[in-house]
């Protein structure tokens, strides 16, 4: 039987979800966190490694030549070097979707808690003032609504098609900016980057960082944008340049930002993007629903089935 080892078990559970599904398989080593310095240490013999973020690199398959199959906690699969993957003969299997329709929700969260001003109008009421108003009601803070608001959405795999459905039922105006326009548009315009950029009142990010991605927000796009605004991002810290877009919301370039992602995580005390009163940060939460991370350990078990049985699926190794 091979020896399995999970390096960063604490990045998919505190104890609330079971890793049941995945240490019945085999003889399994779990480790709730493994430093990088580490990594190459904690994996040691084992043929089978699981992993959310802790890099694999090729000093790592060097080091640990029994290593043949990497199953991740996640979709992207930015921290393995494919190519020295590729090299050593290794599986690399990603989980794609299961998390679609978490971060579709949490996006709208963000959006919704920008429109609604929810924490705003929380803040007013836990301080005392509503209880000493003569009034009913307090308006004074502005809302608005999403009806008719133009939504553009970058990047068109699952979890954009997900908020695309929840645009819709909504009303809203949809926007997408995708390599591929899909065959099928039902009701979404399919434009180019500056198109959405000067037409969205609202700008989400839902694609995977690559180069062609990398801090695809920066200066230049975002004096594309309107003055008012919003720019949401739940896909990776890297497609956003940090550092222009807290000089564009200190100037009012745009409105406002909501962020689930960042370039350094954890926040690093010098993110320029910290402390900024209209931009909300969540800490990479948008995918982590009780539900959907019992889904992702079914999902990874499958995964290594699949490969103990010769037939390997979600190979981003190819």
């Amino acid at each position: 039987m091979p020896r399995a080892v999970i390096l960063d078990a604490d990045t998919v559970t505190s104890g609330d979800v079971s890793l049941g599904p995945l240490t019945s398989l085999m003889e399994t080593a779990v480790f709730g966190f493994t430093s990088p310095d580490e990594i190459a240490t904690n994996i040691g013999d084992a043929e089978i490694v699981l992993t959310n973020k802790c890099r694999i690199t090729e000093d790592v398959f060097e080091k640990c030549p029994n290593l043949k199959f990497i199953g991740l906690f996640a979709t992207g699969y930015n921290n393995i070097e494919i190519d020295a993957a590729k090299r050593h003969g290794c599986v690399v299997a990603n989980v794609p979707g299961y998390s679609s329709d978490a971060v579709a929700q949490h996006t709208f969260a963000l959006i919704l808690n920008h429109f609604s001003k929810i924490h705003e109008y929380d803040d007013y009421v836990q301080s005392g003032s509503w209880g000493k108003s003569k009034l009913f009601t307090h308006f004074e803070i502005p809302l608005n609504e999403l009806s008719g608001k133009t939504i553009g959405i970058i990047g068109y795999g699952a979890i954009g098609r997900a908020v695309v459905k929840i645009a819709m039922a909504f009303t809203m105006n949809v926007l997408v900016y995708t390599r591929t326009a899909p065959s099928d548009c039902g009701g979404v315009t399919v434009c180019e980057l500056p198109d959405l950029l000067e037409n969205s009142d609202i700008v989400t990010l839902h694609c995977p960082l690559n180069e062609g991605t990398k801090e695809l927000i920066n200066a230049e796009t975002l004096s594309m944008m309107k003055p008012t605004a919003l720019l949401v991002n739940t896909s990776r810290g890297g497609v956003i340049n940090e550092r222009d877009l807290a000089e564009s919301l200190k100037s009012g370039k745009i409105a406002s930002a909501a962020i689930d992602v960042l370039t350094t995580e954890p926040i690093s005390p010098d993110c320029p993007l910290l402390g900024l009163p209209n931009c909300v940060i969540t800490p990479h939460v948008a995918w982590a629903p009780i539900e959907t991370r019992v889904r992702l350990i079914e999902f990874v078990a499958d995964n290594i089935k699949a490969y103990l049985s010769g037939t390997p699926t979600n190979n981003v190794a190819g």
